[in-house]
């Protein structure tokens, strides 16, 4: 049976999401809220749901087929987004499903759009929990990405192809070998980054709390005027250079672990994506530092804001609404790029613009010397035409699910800007979008369900690069 491991897998999950939420549970107990309660209940329900799955579906057979794992990659992202909707449903905020599933959606994917107001003096288990659920769809897709996606040849993604994800029958206890090692550095990064936030101002709970939606690239805050609060540079600072970490292949930390502290300066993606930060705070910089005289707060806030959304975290300091159109079309942009392969970020990636890039000066050789040999090159080593064209059909899949997105939130009632760039902070999973509607200073509550539902399926299809989920579609897949 196709479903039987796949549900057996995702009994475990849920097993543990259960003894996650026991944290928030206990952070609310310790702070004398009563939502304590809320959490607990749905920790009980996970675990009954999970055993449920664990024992119905209990097989010698661990092995799983590649259609397994595609269902296995979707399923675990749905299943945990509904339980972990379920403190939001019994808590006293008063939320409907479409919200709280929502909330919950936006938090395990990484995206980062709130439909939440009022941070500031919501309950400390409610506000822990949004992290926790940013900071474990962080380290999900790491595992995904590196274990599961090349051996399922998404988009490209066998390019990155490792001992950790040789076969699909191994895909099982390479990702539990992988997920530990990369679990460690993961939760390292993160506590460094929680205690130089503490270091220069933050508490210890906005401190962890930050931490880890930083590192996951999510950008949950506990406050309405996210990182603006603080009006603190060291704080900023401390963020950005943790957002451009989440952003880099998590496999080269794994390399440099074990010796070759060179590897993450030597990968070309890492070096293209450093060239385009910086070459995208510097245009920022530049345009605001046409319209007022404060060139180093015009850095400050530019680095701050690009860098944000260019990794699809969303954190904000300034309402970039104001800084002009061309800002905006910019922005609009650097949402749909995102980071590198194997990070915490969504979009594009870098290195399928490379690949595309390379695609194209072959064309172009091609049509001036029609004899003439010359083959794409990745990090110095040939990329096959397989790849190539796995590259080309994931893009022109993104860039159809992109406009079909926008064209579905504008029959439904939106803008054009609301339409354009909710279609974008969805499939990119960036976070807030563009606009008077769901701008860098607004929330996504007021807008009409139909609308949150198709931003909730762009959320899950572009956190699982797009294919992964659009082949569940297809009748060919469902046949033998």
């Amino acid at each position: 049976m196709i479903f039987q491991p796949v549900l057996y897998i995702i009994g475990y999950l849920l097993s543990a999401l259960s003894i996650i939420l026991c944290i928030p549970a206990g952070i609310d107990a310790f702070y004398g809220n009563n939502q304590w309660q809320s959490f607990t209940f749905s920790s009980l329900i996970s675990l009954f749901f999970g055993i449920i799955l664990i024992l119905a579906n209990k097989s010698d057979n661990f092995n799983i087929s590649i259609k397994q794992a595609f269902l296995l990659t979707t399923l675990s992202w749905i299943f945990i987004a509904f339980f972990g909707s379920l403190p939001f449903i019994f808590s006293n905020l008063e939320l409907s499903f479409t919200d709280a599933f929502f909330e919950s959606m936006s938090g395990i994917t990484t995206t980062g759009s709130t439909i939440l107001s009022g941070l500031d003096n919501l309950p400390h288990g409610i506000l822990i929990w949004r992290s926790l659920l940013q900071w474990i769809g962080g380290i999900g897709i790491i595992v995904i990405a590196i274990s599961f996606l090349p051996v399922l040849k998404v988009g490209g993604m066998q390019l990155f192809h490792t001992e950790s994800s040789d076969s699909s029958e191994k895909v099982l206890p390479r990702a539990g070998q992988i997920a530990s090692i990369i679990g460690i550095i993961y939760f390292v990064l993160t506590m460094l980054c929680a205690l130089l936030l503490w270091i220069f101002g933050m508490s210890t709970f906005d401190s962890i709390a930050h931490s880890m939606t930083t590192l996951a690239t999510g950008g949950f805050s506990t406050s309405d005027m996210s990182i603006g609060k603080y009006d603190n540079i060291n704080i900023e600072f401390t963020i950005s250079i943790f957002m451009i970490l989440g952003s880099l292949p998590f496999v080269l930390y794994l390399q440099a672990v074990r010796g070759n502290i060179f590897a993450i300066f030597k990968d070309s993606q890492v070096q293209f994506f450093i060239l385009l930060v910086i070459t995208s705070v510097l245009i920022v910089t530049f345009w605001n530092y046409q319209n007022t005289a404060t060139f180093f707060n015009n850095f400050r806030a530019s680095l701050f804001n690009t860098i944000s959304i260019f990794t699809g975290t969303g954190y904000t300091t300034q309402d970039f609404n104001n800084w002009g159109s061309f800002v905006i079309i910019l922005f609009l942009f650097l949402m749909l790029v995102g980071g590198c392969a194997g990070s915490t970020t969504c979009g594009i990636k870098i290195f399928r613009l490379q690949i595309l890039y390379q695609s194209a000066k072959i064309q172009i050789f091609k049509l001036l010397n029609p004899h003439g040999v010359s083959v794409a090159k990745f990090n110095k080593m040939p990329v096959s035409e397989s790849i190539s064209s796995s590259v080309m059909g994931y893009f022109f899949m993104f860039i159809v699910i992109y406009i079909l997105i926008t064209l579905i939130l504008s029959f439904v009632g939106n803008d054009f800007l609301t339409s354009l760039s909710g279609a974008a902070t969805s499939l990119a999973n960036v976070g807030p979008g563009l606009g008077n509607v769901i701008g860098p200073t607004k929330t996504f509550a007021a807008l009409s369900d139909t609308t949150k539902w198709v931003l909730i399926i762009g959320m899950l299809t572009g956190r699982l690069e797009l294919l992964s989920v659009i082949i569940l579609l297809t009748p060919s897949f469902w046949k033998n």
